[in-house]
């Protein structure tokens, strides 16, 4: 018999799923490894893995909205209906996060999902407090607020309404075309200036699309609700990210005038980042979905990068530096020229805070009849 011994992890694709690998919690003391007894046994385990199913779990969150004070972030606090999204995205930098909750970043994240159904009610109680100040807060900053779930468990669209009756201002990043579910939400908030929606579009490629982020809206589906949410005046635009080097960033300027078409009124764009347990899983996808080209893409990051993988240093994490970073800079700066996406207001600062008015007791009581 073959002497056995640790192996690599065998590739855990399924179909509609976006992570190949499943790696352990970090914070946990002890890790297993796989062992090859020479038999072949872990191929035979791994040859035909059975779909994947999502599973829910109540999350009792005892406050409603995340506070931070980082420098490459334009908002201070965001609200996230759930952990873990179901889009699947492979280079999603929320995957980490998932290990507080003890969790894998990997398949978990995108399987065992976790709501919370007491966040419209939470989020009330906290706008209510006397010493609250109103700035516009930033919904599904770490997922996605309209992901394949939210169509039944509806936690986004009653935080929107609790946001409109306070009159709280709202910025919305999605890669879901559910939010035109919440059109008349967003037309009246839109009135009062006091909202502004954002598309993720990461690829027009469809091939690309279906292994990179397997349960996230079709792009050209994405590119139709920019359109209908600025014909209903809600401003719009769409954030090509990540841009990642040698897979998709030769794609910056379609995704720019393509958005430009669909109405969009402003553009953004992240280079790819990599942080903690997702090197590695972005690694092994690239050698799964595409192995011709993943030392190269490797090699461009690493170029972006400083020598590594991901530099997490503020004023580096979203752009990157050195000469391949600075030119991605260079062409998104002249294609907003181009088709016509430069110049806007501010994502964040432009909204109308001053509307913010906490509803009197009295009517909060009569909601309760």
């Amino acid at each position: 018999m073959p002497d056995g011994g640790a192996t690599a992890m065998p590739s855990l694709a399924r179909k509609g799923r976006g992570a190949v690998t499943n790696p352990g919690v970090r914070y946990e003391s002890s890790h297993s490894e796989l062992y090859d007894d020479g038999w072949g046994t872990l191929d035979t385990d791994f040859a035909e893995l059975p779909p994947l199913a999502t599973t829910l779990t109540r999350d009792h969150a005892r406050s409603a909205m995340s506070w931070n004070d980082s420098p490459d972030i334009g908002f201070d606090r965001s609200l996230n209906p759930y952990r873990g999204c179901e889009h699947g995205c492979v280079y999603c930098y929320a995957r980490p996060s998932h290990a507080y909750i003890g969790l894998s970043p990997g398949l978990d994240f995108e399987s065992k999902l976790m709501f919370k159904p007491n966040l419209p009610e939470l989020l009330e109680k906290e706008l209510s407090k006397p010493g609250y100040r109103p700035k516009p807060v930033a919904l599904g900053a770490n997922t996605d607020p309209y992901q394949p779930v939210e169509r039944t468990l509806g936690i986004t669209r009653r935080v929107l309404e609790v946001l409109e009756r306070f009159g709280h201002p709202v910025t919305i990043v999605t890669k879901g075309a559910l939010v035109l579910r919440d059109l008349d939400i967003l037309q009246r908030m839109a009135a009062r200036n006091q909202v502004r929606v954002c598309l993720s579009v990461t690829t027009l490629d469809m091939k690309l699309a279906r292994v990179m982020e397997p349960r996230a809206a079709h792009p050209l589906k994405r590119l139709a609700a920019v359109t209908a949410l600025t014909k209903a005046g809600i401003p719009t635009g769409v954030l090509a990210a990540p841009m990642i080097p040698g897979l998709n960033d030769m794609e910056m300027e379609r995704i720019l005038e393509a958005s430009a078409h669909a109405g969009a009124t402003h553009a953004g764009y992240v280079l790819l980042r990599l942080p903690l347990e997702i090197k590695g899983m972005f690694e092994a996808w690239l050698q799964e979905h595409h192995p011709d080209r993943a030392a190269r893409v490797l090699a461009l990051v690493r170029e972006t990068r400083g020598g590594r993988l991901y530099d997490a240093r503020f004023g580096q994490r979203q752009t990157g530096s050195g000469a391949y970073a600075e030119l991605l800079s260079q062409r998104f700066r002249i294609a907003l020229r181009r088709y016509g996406l430069e110049g806007r207001p501010g994502q964040f600062g432009a909204l109308d805070c001053s509307q913010f008015q906490a509803p009197r007791a009295e009517a909060r009581q009569m909601e309760l009849l």
